[in-house]
Order: C-alpha cells, then sequence, then structure tokens
C-alpha cells in the first residue's frame, strides 16, 4: 500500500508539472507571438519599408549619376559650346558629336536646344524646333527658368515614337555665364525597367512609380499592383480599392491596407529629382508566415523541453527514493547492510531456514584491539580500515550471504545453506585473511585481527537467542586470547 501510495503520488507530481509547465509555455508562447505579430507590422510599416525606401531611393540618385555627369560634361564641353557661338554652321558637327557621346557613354540618345535658333539636335539629327506654346515644349520653358543646374524628367521622346523616356537636362552656359541652351542624356524606360526589377530581386518588394496624379508611370517587367502596367490608373485597379479610400491622391507615408483578404504594407515616398512617387510594397504573407513557422517551432521545443524536464524530475525522483532507501537499509562508511536492513533480511533467512528446512549459521566478528588503533594512527585510519575489512568481508562470502556492519567495529554474518562446520570453515578463512592482510592509511601499512563467535540456528530459533549464543561465542574468543574464531557451546547446537 505505501508503494501504490507513492507511485501515485510520483504520478500526481508528474501531471501536476505537466500542465504547469504546458500552460507556463503555452502562455509564454502565445504572448511572444502576439507581441511579435505587433512588433512585426510595427517594424514592416516603420523601419523596414521606409529604410527599403531610403535605399530604393539612393540606388536611384546612384544609377543616375553617371547620366547626369555624362550631361554634365557635354554641358560643359568647348566644343559644343565654341559651335554654338560660332553660329551653330555645320549641324552634321553636333549630329555627329551627339552620336557619338550617346554611342560611348552608352545612353539611348544625346541632344542639345539652342537658345539661339530654337533648334532641337539629336544623336541622329535635327528633331525640330521648340515651340514655347507646345505643351510637348514645357520642359524647355521649364529648364530656361530652374536655379539648378540640372534636372531629371520623365517625359515622351519623339525621336523614338512617342516611347517613355527619362531624359536628363542640363543648362549649358557659354564662356560668361549665359544662358545658350540646353543637353542632355536620355534613358529608355526599359533601362529603367530592368533597374526596377534589380531593385525588387535584390529587396524582395513590388517597386513602381506614380505621378502626382495618380497614374502609374514606371514599374518592372511583371507590372505593378495585380500586373497593372504604365499608364493605368490607380482608381482602375480594383485591389486598391481598400487603400483609394484613405488615400484618393499619392501622398508619402506609410500604411497597411487589405488586398485579395491579405495584409499589405505600402511605404510612400515623393522623388523631386522626377516628379514622381516611389511606392514600395510588401505583402505581410511571407513574414506572418516566418511567425507562424517560429510559433509551430517554438511550440515543438516547448513540448521538448517539457519532457526532457519531465524525465529529469522523475528521474531524479527515482534517485532521491533511492538514496533515502539507501540511506535507510546501508551503513554510511562500510557501504554494508546497517542493523535496521540486517533485522529484516535476516527475519526473512529464518523464515526460509524453517522453511526448508536448511542450515543456517551466524558469525559476530569483532576487530582486535580496534581502539588502540585509533589511538595509535587516528580516527581517519580506523575508518580506512573499517572500510578495508568491510571489502575482505564482501570478498569472503557468497553474494546471497547476508552481511552486516553491527556497531562500531563489530560485523554480524549470516550463512545460507550453510551448518556450523561449513560455518567454521568460513569464519577461519575470514580469520586468517585478516591476519595475512597489510591495511593502509597514507601510505603506512596497519596489522590487524579478528576475533570471531558463530552460532547455529535450530529448529524454533529465533533471531535475538542466535545473536546471543554468537555473542557469547565472541566473549569466550576474546577471553581466549583473541584473533580466533569459537563456536557456542555443542549443547546449544541444534544440528
Amino acid at each position: 500500500m505505501p508503494l501504490r501510495s507513492a507511485l501515485f503520488s510520483q504520478r500526481s507530481l508528474l501531471l501536476t508539472l505537466l500542465v504547469l509547465l504546458g500552460c507556463g509555455f503555452l502562455s509564454t508562447t502565445l504572448i511572444s507571438y502576439y507581441a511579435s505579430l505587433g512588433s512585426i507590422r510595427d517594424n514592416i510599416v516603420n523601419t523596414e519599408l521606409p529604410l527599403t525606401s531610403d535605399t530604393v531611393y539612393s540606388e536611384i540618385q546612384k544609377d543616375l549619376i553617371r547620366p547626369i555627369t555624362v550631361s554634365a560634361m557635354l554641358a560643359q564641353n568647348t566644343f559644343l559650346r565654341d559651335w554654338v557661338l560660332a553660329g551653330e554652321q555645320d549641324p552634321q558637327q553636333i549630329t555627329r558629336y551627339l552620336s557619338e557621346v550617346a554611342r560611348q557613354q552608352g545612353a539611348y540618345t544625346a541632344f542639345f536646344v539652342s537658345e539661339n535658333s530654337g533648334i532641337y539636335y539629336q544623336a541622329k539629327g535635327i528633331l525640330k524646333h521648340i515651340d514655347l506654346t507646345s505643351e510637348r515644349d514645357r520642359w524647355y520653358a521649364r529648364v530656361r527658368k530652374m536655379q539648378e543646374p540640372y534636372e531629371i524628367n520623365v517625359d515622351l521622346d519623339m525621336a523614338n515614337q512617342d516611347r517613355l523616356t527619362v531624359f536628363i537636362n542640363y543648362k549649358v552656359y557659354d564662356y560668361t555665364e549665359h544662358f545658350i541652351g540646353a543637353a542632355g542624356v536620355g534613358l529608355t524606360v526599359d533601362a529603367v525597367v530592368k533597374l526596377i526589377d534589380t531593385y525588387q530581386l535584390r529587396y524582395q518588394r513590388s517597386v513602381y512609380f506614380v505621378d502626382p496624379r495618380g497614374r502609374i508611370v514606371l514599374t518592372g517587367a511583371s507590372g505593378g499592383p495585380d500586373g497593372a502596367r504604365a499608364g493605368t490608373r490607380l482608381q482602375d485597379v480594383p485591389a486598391l480599392a481598400g487603400l483609394l479610400a484613405r488615400m484618393p491622391t499619392p501622398s508619402t507615408g506609410s500604411r497597411e491596407y487589405q488586398r485579395d483578404g491579405e495584409s499589405h504594407f505600402l511605404n510612400v515616398r515623393f522623388i523631386p529629382e522626377l516628379d514622381l512617387y516611389l511606392f514600395v510594397e510588401k505583402p505581410a504573407g511571407d513574414s506572418l508566415d516566418e511567425l507562424r513557422q517560429s510559433l509551430y517551432l517554438n511550440l515543438l521545443i516547448c513540448a521538448i523541453i517539457s519532457a526532457v524536464v519531465l524525465a529529469m524530475i522523475s528521474g531524479m525522483i527515482r534517485r532521491h527514493q533511492d538514496g533515502i532507501q539507501e540511506l535507510a537499509t546501508l551503513d554510511s562508511l562500510t557501504r554494508l547492510h546497517n542493523r535496521r536492513a540486517f533485522d529484516l533480511l535476516a527475519a526473512q533467512a529464518l523464515l526460509e531456514a524453517e522453511r526448508a528446512p536448511e542450515p543456517l549459521t551466524a558469525l559476530l566478528i569483532d576487530l582486535d584491539h580496534f581502539k588502540e588503533l585509533n589511538d595509535t594512527h587516528g580516527h581517519l585510519a580506523g575508518d580506512e580500515v573499517l572500510r578495508q575489512f568491510a571489502r575482505l568481508l564482501e570478498s569472503s562470502l557468497r553474494q546471497a550471504d547476508i552481511v552486516c556492519r553491527w556497531g562500531g567495529e563489530e560485523f554480524i554474518v549470516l550463512l545460507k545453506d550453510t551448518d556450523a562446520a561449513r560455518g567454521l570453515s568460513i569464519a577461519e578463512k575470514i580469520r586468517q585473511r585478516t591476519e595475512e592482510r597489510q591495511f593502509s592509511f597514507e601510505g603506512k601499512s596497519i596489522s590487524l585481527t579478528t576475533s570471531i563467535g558463530l552460532s547455529a540456528f535450530g529448529p524454533g530459533d529465533t533471531l535475538q537467542p542466535l545473536i546471543a549464543r554468537a555473542d557469547q561465542a565472541l566473549y569466550r574468543a576474546k577471553q581466549g586470547g583473541r584473533n580466533r574464531v569459537c563456536r557456542e557451546p555443542v549443547s546449544h547446537s541444534h544440528a
């Protein structure tokens, strides 16, 4: 009954710990999950997308530095200025020059517009005369008035079937700082599309450009939202209806909106050089999928940790119980059975001997002059001798025999299925091995002898008289000069 009660208590403890660990891990994991979810949303909206937008903006500036540099060199070139100041005598000269600039610098086109003549020169020849009243030529009027030395402008290229082109328009001055025209280079939108595709691939975001009127101007090769192409108005893209309800016209900032049942995060940034809005968009799915995988992984780790902790606690409980059991039944110094364990084992041995019936012999052993050994070599030496004698005793007996430290320097042995004659032989072997053994402590040899009293179990006998008779025999061995074996008087033998 006590064993079942202990097992029940152990199972109850483990079940309680399992529930506590499970609830603790689950609540911690879920709290962490929802906190991380909010943190991810906040990080994407307020940090990640704005940072990506800034980086893309920097990339745009970097990718346009070379065309700007080429345009600056073109505007400051002495040949160009000298040719203009000389009266623009030979148009083929400037045409060849612009063609060579475009070829060497990898631009789609190079151009020059003369303030004096109003002629638009480009790499393929004279394009037209500038008409400041025309909508198509308003860019030149804007360049004449601007304070900055150049602008980046996205416009239709008449020389290329009105294909959308990114122009670098650079002001040209003569040697006395008088405005004499505008020069620059043009990049086809195809080249810009490749740049956008590069950005999208590098940063794993959707990138597209929208003009102030809400019209998509530039996208990657796969298009903008839902595949929308350049020229499409945002209001004509059904998936953006939720966004346009809060942003009817493009405006700088970060937003979260629902599209096709999924959360999308968007950052909008105005790029003054292009007079366009940069849209950088990211669906929430990728980040949330990673978070969900992290949640499942955390739950799995928590389950494993719970199982390991429970296994460790269960093992600790078992070891603790074994330790308590060991402390209750073993002598701490010699690691032999103590008197409590001996009483239980001896009672069982006597019961078996009476039922069989089979002989049983008791030996009561005392180490001679042990007090003098302690006084001479110290108690630590005495303890070590007791440990070594216990090992000698165990090696002299069978595993079925019962050996116990009776107290102090006394030991008791029950020899199962052993009569008095055989018991005398075993006792004599123990006595002789002890006498011949050199015990040691800290490099010192210590001699030792032992006195042994023997008694045999008889019908109707009990443990107390059996031990009492062995004690009498031990007393006679000591009185007889020690280092000897004596058995109980023959009249008390039960052969």
